[in-house]
């Protein structure tokens, strides 16, 4: 519909899909799966997006903790099954976990809950963003945005580097789906924790994706669009730097501004 006008035209729109994540385990010699999250995404990268959803639930601590990764029942399930030997918070499975394409993870830990993780502050490092190279990082990244240029309904994320280059990009129905598939990686190219890495988000930052960007190490994380407070509050305790509104050559920063030269 325009104004008066009326026509019937073919439209691509984006994929969304349901994705079961299961989780092999050894107890006491036994063999045990557990279905942990079932999360609407958009199909593609969903290996990525099973390890980066539990490398940052801290379920999986690095990929020595992983046996395979594969599909199983056809597409829109994974099996991450882990070596033997390795200890699982069952007390953290018991939780049920259903994440939508928009909102993360229902109950989602709090403040409280990463302290207790043993999640300690990121180390400061004064000038390690040039200001130049983060305002390059949106163009650089709608210009990745392949899926985005059919559809017009993907979020997107990327993970760059000091000189604002752009290492991977994702693209999902979900931001927390896109930031996952990210983590998950870097995690299998060995590359967390990202002391060096930034990420770029398409759209607000929420704690959700703060709480990712500070489990995976990397010092930054910038927005297109607006924090939250909860997000500002963890930026600030931990140390992480916290960029909204990156949009032309403007940006606010929300903490950590040493990092930025």
């Amino acid at each position: 519909m325009r104004g008066d006008l009326r026509e019937s035209a073919p439209d691509r729109v984006a994929t969304e899909e349901p994705l079961e994540i299961r989780l092999g385990y050894e107890v006491d010699g036994e063999r045990y799966t557990h279905s942990i999250s079932i999360t609407m995404r958009t199909p593609g990268d969903d290996d990525d997006l099973a390890l980066g959803f539990l490398f940052t639930e801290g379920i999986v601590r690095s990929m020595d903790d992983v046996a395979i990764v594969k599909p199983c029942n056809g597409d829109n399930t994974v099996r991450v099954e882990l070596e033997s030997g390795v200890e699982v918070d069952l007390e953290r499975l018991e939780r049920h976990f259903y994440t939508t394409s928009s909102c993360g993870v229902c109950g989602k830990a709090s403040l409280d809950a990463l302290r207790v993780q043993g999640v300690a502050p990121l180390v400061s490092q004064p000038g390690l963003f040039e200001r130049r190279a983060v305002v390059s990082v949106p163009d650089r990244l709608r210009a990745a945005q392949h899926t985005f240029d059919e559809t017009g309904g993907l979020h997107a994320a990327a993970a760059f580097d000091s000189r604002g280059e752009l290492l991977i990009v994702r693209e999902d129905v979900g931001r927390h789906n896109a930031v996952d598939k990210i983590m998950g990686a870097l995690l299998s190219e060995g590359q967390l924790p990202g002391r060096e890495l930034g990420l770029m988000v398409s759209g607000r930052a929420s704690f959700e994706l703060l709480q990712k960007t500070l489990v995976a190490g990397m010092p930054l994380l910038a927005a297109v669009s607006a924090p939250s407070s909860l997000a500002v509050e963890l930026a600030r305790e931990f140390n992480v730097t916290l960029v909204g509104f990156l949009r032309g050559d403007s940006f606010n920063i929300y903490a950590g501004e040493e990092r930025i030269a």
